[in-house]
């Protein structure tokens, strides 16, 4: 009677091991199949390709095994020629793309890839990079970064501020300065990315920077710009004061702006939309950071560049990014809604691409 008991509990204990173990492989399977893909957001994600359209005609882009070594793309964040985005920015680029499709914004959407366009954008090759510059974004920083990438200086705190904007002594090579199959080889291969602020607050940074503080190595601003602006667009001419902000609204609001543009020269990219400095329906960029996120932004794209192991993006100073409604509202108080409306209509491109919301101030 003890040995059929005790062979009772025997087996009591080895059904139990048994179904201990099968809860085990249960359990473990269904962590398998939810953390396989932490980056994963839907079966049916799209993945980013890095392709570009030049000339509003998709480029075809062929297996990268056909390509030369030096146009292979390279970074941590490809797979082949993907990338992995977190959701906000995927949701950025989808959003570009329904912008770009918009046939009623079409002319506010979307421009030829000129030479204007291509001089606007650096060339890393050592690292498979191009970067549009969109100034009054935080763009010396980004330059500085990809200085050191291609080994002009051996890091940031070395480069002298003279140096970087000085593109004889700097560096740094423009995509205009390839050919013509090497411009497109690099469109179509290289990680691409730009950086986009608030296109209202980007002009403020922009007018207070060129016609109030004025540094002494850029005279022509206030010199021979504020002037033609001026004899253009104030409407009390007794007035003697220097360039003000209204009278710098009312000339970008201008329909007719691009005759002085022309005089203006290359200087206008400080206030042009970023459509017309960087093309974003013609060329299909890897990543687009914004002004206000760049604490995360600039990590992600280092990361995602696959060059986080190589340099930092210098500190940002506390609070300097964040989008200052208030001074917005006092610049914009004392102008006509007819000049802001005519404004907006110029940049409304900008504001549409990049998920920025109308001014309160025109809705009111």
């Amino acid at each position: 009677w003890l040995m059929s008991d005790n062979m009772h509990h025997q087996w009591l204990l080895l059904a139990a091991c048994f179904w201990v173990i099968f809860m085990f492989m249960v359990a473990s399977k269904f962590i398998t199949l939810t953390f396989k893909d932490p980056d994963g957001y839907s079966a049916k994600q799209e993945p980013l390709i890095l392709t570009a359209m030049t000339k509003v005609e998709e480029v075809h882009v062929p297996e990268r095994k056909h390509w030369p070594e030096e146009f292979q793309p390279t970074g941590k964040g490809f797979s082949g020629n993907l990338i992995r985005q977190p959701l906000v920015h995927m949701e950025r680029l989808e959003l570009l793309r329904n912008v770009c499709r918009d046939t009623a914004l079409r002319n506010l959407s979307h421009t030829a890839v000129s030479k204007f366009v291509l001089d606007r954008i650096f060339v890393c090759d050592k690292h498979k990079i191009l970067f549009c510059q969109t100034p009054k974004v935080g763009n010396t920083q980004w330059k500085k970064v990809l200085i050191v990438l291609n080994g002009a200086f051996s890091s940031i705190e070395e480069i002298p501020e003279n140096i970087v904007h000085d593109h004889e002594k700097n560096g740094l090579p423009r995509l205009s300065s390839f050919s013509d199959s090497e411009i497109k080889k690099r469109l179509n291969l290289y990680f691409k990315f730009f950086i986009v602020r608030d296109p209202f607050e980007r002009l403020i940074s922009a007018f207070k920077d060129k016609f109030v503080h004025n540094p002494r190595f850029e005279p022509w601003y206030r010199h021979e710009i504020a002037p033609g602006i001026i004899r253009k667009y104030r409407k009390n001419r007794t007035e003697t004061k220097g360039l003000q902000f209204e009278d710098f609204v009312r000339y970008l609001g201008d329909p007719n702006h691009r005759w002085l543009d022309v005089q203006f020269g290359d200087h206008i990219i400080h206030w042009v939309t970023y459509v017309e400095l960087c093309a974003p329906c013609e060329i299909a960029y890897s990543v687009i950071g914004h002004h206000e996120t760049l604490e995360d932004d600039a990590p992600y794209i280092l990361k995602a560049a696959g060059i986080d192991h190589l340099v930092s993006y210098p500190t940002i100073p506390p609070g300097i990014t964040v989008y200052n409604k208030t001074k917005v509202e006092r610049y914009f108080s004392g102008i006509s809604k007819r000049d802001i409306r005519r404004l907006y209509a110029r940049f409304e491109g900008d504001f549409k691409l990049f998920g920025y919301r109308e001014p309160d101030f025109l809705l009111n």
